[in-house]
């Protein structure tokens, strides 16, 4: 009686150390969710005050007319340790365009281009990214990608890949802070905005250039 008893106690253990076993090695090789993975890295505010997005198009065949959105919002997701982390989701308020010029600055407002009451907003999301190279010059970003995402404008979606520069941190006594830029182009008749394309005095590829001074989420 006293050999069976301990026989099965020896039979018990080992089942508890195989259970252990088999759980450790299971929870070491669930995959981390896709949520769990986006809240690890830290989530950056843009600063309105400090960013804006810039535009240039082609003028009556010549030169080119610049103007700009002083009111840019939204969250940068960056880890500075980790090049591979990039997400963004940023928002433009077309009714802060500036043409240095209130008459202009109306027409660019009224459905012959943005349309401001009907679509008030700009908005790109990032879908994917993939880091390409840079040189090791003093004037070089530290970090650059391809970023591919969702640009919606004028009430239409479609996909826009950016070049995304990240020229560094620093915290000067007020929260560390980041600088951001992305570069791309856009065919607005692809949006619908058509003004002045069929006789060529406004072009229809526009260049755009978009600044991010961005704080760190507290």
């Amino acid at each position: 009686m006293k050999k069976l008893t301990l026989f099965s106690v020896g039979l018990i253990c080992l089942s508890v150390v195989a259970l252990f076993v088999s759980v450790s090695r299971a929870s070491a090789a669930s995959p981390v969710s896709a949520q769990e993975a986006k809240s690890s890295v830290p989530s950056w505010t843009v600063d309105s005050v400090h960013s804006c997005a810039m535009f240039r198009v082609r003028h009556m065949g010549a030169g080119f007319f610049w103007g700009r959105f002083n009111d840019v919002t939204g969250t940068i997701a960056f880890n500075p340790e980790d090049a591979k982390s990039l997400g963004m989701d940023i928002t433009i308020d077309v009714n802060s365009v500036d043409s240095g010029n209130e008459s202009l600055d109306k027409h660019l407002k009224s459905p012959d281009f943005f349309d401001s009451k009907e679509f008030p907003k700009i908005t790109f999301k990032s879908t994917s990214v993939k880091q390409v190279p840079t040189t090791k010059r003093s004037d070089d970003p530290v970090i650059a990608w391809d970023v591919t995402g969702t640009f919606s404008m004028h009430g239409v979606s479609k996909e826009l890949t950016a070049r995304v520069h990240y020229w560094g941190a620093a915290d000067m006594g007020r929260g560390a802070k980041a600088g951001f830029e992305a570069v791309f182009k856009v065919k607005r008749s692809e949006f619908e905005i058509n003004y002045g394309v069929e006789k060529g005095a406004l072009g229809d590829m526009v260049t755009v250039t978009a600044a991010f001074e961005v704080a760190a989420a507290k």
